[in-house]
């Protein structure tokens, strides 16, 4: 995986082996994906300029400009890891930029190359947050987004009203999840022991775990939450537009 015939790091398959690692946890993932930019398409139109929040490798604005070529990209992201593998896959391509910028700094879009965006997406990636920065967080994206424009959020939001749907969900997921184990499946830490083992990664694998540690876990508010709070912090509608039984795609329109 690591390098190709010509000695070169292989970004692509870097790619694809987050993906499935990704997969293995949301086997719906993709469905989550093709709905956020149903919804960037219908409310931002076919150009548009999106902030990549959290964007890791670069997932959604891989599938962004597969979808829209004429839209730009911002990615935003503290893994040093992982943006090592985003500025790989997308080297030279001028619709994209991508900042190494910490969230949790208030002064983070302060950064970035536009003070508006049409749309700000993030997945699977603001739940390392607690219910408190999350709300700021909210506001300042709130700020970043130009009035008619969207966020959306796609991430675990639990309901704490509905715990027997809730265990009942985790328990088929968790059968399911070790089924695909015999089909090799990677799992997070697995993953990163092969990141660790690459030579063009392993530096940055390192800083990585020098600044989250083995994995951050915050607050899964419920998507009746995260529509209350962006609505105190200036979006005008708020409202999930897919969800399946444990995951929710929440939109808010400026």
């Amino acid at each position: 995986m690591t390098t190709t015939g010509t000695g070169t790091t292989d970004w692509a398959a870097w790619q694809e082996s987050w993906d499935r690692q990704q997969e293995w946890y949301m086997p719906d993932r993709e469905d989550r994906f093709r709905i956020m930019l149903d919804m960037v398409e219908a409310l931002a139109g076919p150009e548009p300029r999106v902030l990549d929040l959290a964007c890791g490798t670069g997932t959604i604005t891989a599938r962004l400009l597969a979808r829209l070529p004429g839209a730009t990209s911002t990615g935003v992201d503290l893994d040093p890891a992982l943006l090592t593998i985003a500025e790989g896959t997308f080297a030279g391509d001028d619709r994209v930029t991508l900042v190494a910028a910490d969230l949790k700094d208030p002064h983070w879009p302060s950064r970035l190359p536009y003070d508006s965006y049409d749309a700000v997406l993030t997945a699977t990636a603001l739940h390392w947050l607690h219910s408190e920065p999350l709300a700021a967080l909210y506001g300042r994206i709130a700020d970043l987004v130009r009035d008619g424009g969207v966020f959306m959020n796609a991430d675990h939001m639990i309901d704490d009203t509905t715990p027997r749907i809730n265990a009942a969900e985790r328990a088929l997921r968790l059968a399911r999840m070790e089924q695909a184990r015999s089909g090799g499946a990677l799992d997070w830490a697995e993953w990163w022991q092969l990141a660790a083992q690459d030579p063009v990664l392993a530096a940055p694998t390192a800083r990585r775990f020098e600044i989250y540690g083995e994995h951050a876990d915050g607050d899964t508010p419920s998507a009746a939450w995260h529509a209350r709070v962006l609505k105190e912090k200036g979006f005008a509608e708020a409202r999930p537009v897919w969800c399946s039984p444990a995951d929710t795609l929440l939109l808010a329109l400026k």
